[in-house]
């Protein structure tokens, strides 16, 4: 295998955080040695998750097995999963903002056709639904854990108890179509053709869309990662890997 250098666009300041979590982890667990110190480990994760280089290209790059880079990378993805923000955590950070923006994703995964559960109609694909909470600067606030892509995102928003959350601190929430009847304190578009909504209707639904349209921004944070652009894991694994993704940027962001 040929091995060559490589960047990834992240700042230094998510090498270190990641590094000082995994000493403190070896120190817990009592390591004595290992292969490659906290330092590099946390680059081979980073180079991982940002990059999305498979096991194999990990191993040859950081001169390990590629059952080692396995273990690396779960042990960090592990570490970085448990300083995720719960959504009352995040509800209570947003609390202060004047509203928040909900959406849901669809994160691709190597599925086959007789997968059903994981076949979303609406984006003709399989995947992971998984809802995000963003500000009303489009920056990313929270991920949820990951659900088939099957799941439609109201249902979604109503089994994490996203909807009960922001209502229970009246916080108000634009969302679109997808979320109608959702209530709560939950504001969708108006609904019909464009040729039968009044006039009102129709202003009202452009501030809606122009307001909706900046969790993009939030979207495009979690796709910058690029492995989450085509997981190849087990499903089993993803929301562990949506929030190693959301620690990161959040510990970077602030």
């Amino acid at each position: 295998m040929l091995v060559y250098p490589v960047g990834a666009d992240l700042s230094t300041s998510a090498l270190r955080f990641l590094a000082t979590e995994l000493v403190a982890r070896r120190r817990e667990q009592g390591t004595r040695w290992r292969r490659l110190p906290a330092g590099r480990q946390a680059l081979l994760v980073l180079a991982h998750l940002r990059c999305g280089h498979a096991y194999a290209q990990l191993a040859a790059g950081f001169g390990i097995g590629t059952i080692t880079a396995y273990r690396y990378v779960v042990e960090a993805v592990d570490v970085l999963a448990t300083f995720a923000p719960t959504l009352a955590e995040a509800v209570k950070v947003a609390s202060t903002k004047a509203f928040v923006i909900l959406d849901g994703t669809l994160l691709p995964i190597d599925r086959i056709a007789a997968d059903r559960p994981f076949h979303s109609g609406k984006h003709k694909k399989h995947g992971m639904n998984v809802q995000v909470i963003a500000d009303p600067q489009g920056r990313l606030l929270w991920a949820s854990p990951a659900l088939p892509g099957a799941v439609h995102d109201i249902k979604a928003a109503r089994t994490h108890g996203i909807i009960d959350a922001l209502e229970g601190v009246g916080l108000e929430c634009w969302a679109d179509k997808g979320y109608r009847g959702a209530g709560g304190t939950v504001r969708v578009a108006y609904w019909g053709r464009w040729g039968t909504l009044s006039a009102g209707q129709q202003t009202v639904n452009r501030s809606h869309a122009k307001i909706r349209a900046l969790v993009e921004q939030a979207m495009a944070t979690l796709k910058t990662w690029r492995l989450l652009r085509k997981l190849r894991c087990s499903t089993t694994r993803i929301t562990s890997l949506v929030q190693a993704v959301l620690t990161l940027h959040l510990a970077c962001s602030n």
